[in-house]
């Protein structure tokens, strides 16, 4: 992908973002981004390690409580800014995870705008966090419960929305006076840390939102879970991970917030109406290049219907035509 194809150049970054600052990992290490459509190599990022993640922490947990005490309308106001500038940025932010992420660039822009939606939404939430007033069952007692953020918040991104993931994740924790440490997966770090950058230009202060690309995940998770500084974690991805995350956040006892492996059968039945079937089963089957966690990983057709079924689906599925995503007539 020729960096000159972007509108906005700054976008393009490839250093780790801790405590308000661009930076190498601590070790130097740095890990290829490929693209793949072709295999090459789009830039080499910085690899950051368990070092790197204990600074995050450490720069999101001081910036934390500055955060917490501005008043929820100021939030919400740098999360509108936030959105805007993501709104803006459409066109380069989808570029961008085509190259890595590989999806059609149409599907890159829909998801930039479904991620832009998230921090919309929270970004009026933010005014509206109430507490509560609560009937006492003695009459010299009056109960209240008010909301508080629940600290630093560790967000760890699957590769398949490395966009809506990250604004889905981080979005309510920073309207809530949260501050976060978001570890996007190795294979699309260019969009989360494009995200940062205009989370820079939005006004979030140093430290509020720190991102850690990296090829160790375990590193990189183990430091995440078992820092009592971090309060709360948010996965998505396989079901074997979330059960080790969900064990290692154990010795802290943190809040734990997990989306695993999905079970996604497509059911046709006789009386069913062909054509609405068939265009389900190709957006279940193939949206987002077949990688989302409700695409169909299996089809059960009712006999009677099968062979006009499969006759139809052979034909639409031979219709698709696969290529570079940003290539025209891409499907």
């Amino acid at each position: 992908m020729a960096i000159s194809a972007l509108h906005n150049p700054d976008l393009f970054r490839h250093e780790g973002f801790v405590g308000g600052v661009w930076k190498p990992s601590v070790s130097g290490r740095v890990f290829p981004v490929v693209d793949p459509a072709d295999q090459s190599v789009l830039v080499e990022v910085a690899d950051m390690g368990g070092q790197d993640a204990l600074d995050a922490i450490t720069a999101a947990h001081n910036a934390q409580e500055a955060w917490k005490q501005r008043p929820a309308a100021e939030r919400a106001d740098v999360l509108r800014a936030w959105f805007e500038l993501i709104t803006c940025a459409r066109d380069d932010l989808a570029l961008l995870m085509t190259a890595e992420q590989g999806k059609p660039l149409a599907e890159a822009r829909g998801e930039v705008t479904y991620a832009a939606s998230f921090v919309q939404w929270f970004a009026e939430e933010a005014r509206r966090a109430y507490g509560d007033v609560i009937p006492s069952p003695l009459r010299d007692r009056r109960l209240l419960v008010l909301k508080e953020p629940v600290g630093v918040v560790a967000a760890i991104t699957p590769w398949n929305f490395p966009a809506a993931m990250i604004t889905r994740k981080c979005a309510p924790a920073l309207a809530a006076g949260c501050s976060v440490v978001i570890k996007p997966a190795g294979e699309t770090p260019l969009s989360a840390l494009a995200l940062a950058v205009l989370a820079e230009q939005a006004g979030f202060p140093p430290g509020v939102l720190n991102v850690l690309p990296s090829s160790r995940s375990a590193e990189i998770g183990a430091v995440l879970t078992r820092d009592p500084r971090v309060r709360k974690l948010s996965f998505t991805g396989s079901t074997r991970v979330g059960k080790i995350l969900m064990q290692q956040c154990a010795e802290t006892v943190k809040k734990v917030s997990l989306e695993l492996g999905g079970n996604a059968p497509f059911i046709v039945f006789d009386d069913a109406d062909l054509d609405a079937a068939m265009a389900g089963a190709l957006a279940s089957k193939y949206r987002n290049t077949g990688q989302t966690c409700v695409c169909a990983n299996r089809f059960l057709i009712q006999e009677g219907i099968y062979p006009a079924f499969a006759d139809c689906f052979a034909k639409a599925v031979a219709g698709l035509r696969v290529g570079p995503g940003a290539a025209e007539g891409v499907s």
